[in-house]
């Protein structure tokens, strides 16, 4: 698209954007709020003149998320979405309700490039990353569709955030200010399957964010069959980056970690997991496998995964067990996608 992308600007940008169309400082201001809060249409601007909005209309685009798909879970309430972006690309969103008020799992990238051999976002590989504008979408669009405020952001949906670094970046900026959606920077995780050179430049911006590592093993045999990124960035690596960004940052970090039948599940691997960790301020998020049918991977029973996780904490390590939401309408990451696309419902997955 040869126009420009206006919501992925901050206020500084605005500001010299309009300086160019000869317009006064404030308007940055004014525009911005609208941007960000959600208007994705210049008209509806009614404090900016409408010899603006139409210069406006000509040079730049609102991203917009359009709903192709929406799933509401009879169990518990649990929105799941599958959002068409400009260029008929497609990604997934979840809106799950808690006692602290309302989360959004949101998607950084159309695919995913890590090849997680669990996870149904990366099985296509990865088509693109999302703007910042892109990444605010999802939460406007999923707030105004169910007249909610979100107060929780969790970057744990479609895609790597860290292998889409300066977007992800400029997105916490963007939904942190107080002109914008205001959401604390306290009350966002990001989600990454380890990519340490990006863990090591995230650590100098010091976000007091939430930093979520996908472990899913307690060393490198295991998880390099699992995961791609430990064959460039082994287990001992990723955990000496976590805690540099520790001392840089003094958040504690959390640890996923997907339970697998028989592969990761074992007395001795929650032993060495909690060997590994120690010394660590971190909280391990024990997560049944999900079923995906592009694998054979099967979740422990209950006993099992509840063995695992007392055996941690006898070791010194904080666990739980997350909770299972949406599980009658595939809010795992990507499932959704799949289905969209082999029924060609957004535009450019019927090509791809």
């Amino acid at each position: 698209m040869d126009k420009i992308d206006i919501r992925s600007m901050d206020e500084n940008e605005l500001i010299g954007f309009l300086n160019e169309l000869s317009q006064p400082k404030f308007r940055a201001n004014q525009l911005f709020k609208w941007l960000q809060q959600g208007i994705d249409d210049f008209d509806e601007m009614t404090n900016i003149p409408k010899n603006l909005r139409d210069i406006l209309k000509e040079k730049c685009y609102i991203a917009k998320a359009e709903i192709v798909k929406k799933f509401v879970s009879k169990i518990d309430g649990t929105v799941k979405y599958v959002f068409e972006l400009f260029d008929g690309e497609c990604v997934e969103s979840v809106v799950m309700k808690y006692e602290h008020g309302y989360t959004i799992c949101i998607s950084t990238q159309v695919g995913c490039r890590m090849g997680c051999s669990f996870c149904a976002s990366g099985i296509d590989g990865l088509y693109r990353n999302l703007t910042p504008s892109e990444m605010l979408a999802q939460i406007t669009t999923a707030q105004r569709d169910n007249n909610i405020r979100i107060s929780n952001v969790v970057m744990m949906g479609m895609g790597e955030p860290l292998d889409n670094f300066d977007n992800s970046v400029k997105f916490l900026k963007l939904v942190s200010n107080d002109n914008g959606l205001n959401i604390g920077l306290r009350h966002i995780s990001l989600s990454t399957s380890g990519v340490v050179s990006r863990i090591k430049d995230l650590k100098d911006y010091n976000f007091p964010i939430t930093l979520s590592i996908s472990l899913h093993a307690p060393n490198d045999e295991i998880r390099s069959s699992m995961m791609r990124v430990n064959k460039k960035w082994g287990v001992d690596e990723l955990l000496s980056a976590c805690r540099e960004y520790q001392k840089v940052t003094a958040r504690r970090i959390s640890f996923e970690y997907a339970l697998i039948e028989n592969v990761n599940d074992s007395d001795a691997c929650a032993d060495e997991l909690a060997k590994r960790l120690r010394g660590i301020m971190c909280h391990v998020n024990l997560i049944p496998a999900n079923p995906v049918k592009e694998n054979s991977f099967k979740k422990p029973d209950m006993n099992r995964i509840i063995h695992f996780k007392e055996r941690l904490i006898k070791n010194g390590i904080n666990a739980t067990v997350r909770r299972t939401l949406g599980a009658d309408i595939d809010a795992s990451c990507g499932q959704l996608r799949r289905k969209v696309k082999e029924e060609n419902v957004c535009e450019n997955l019927q090509s791809n």
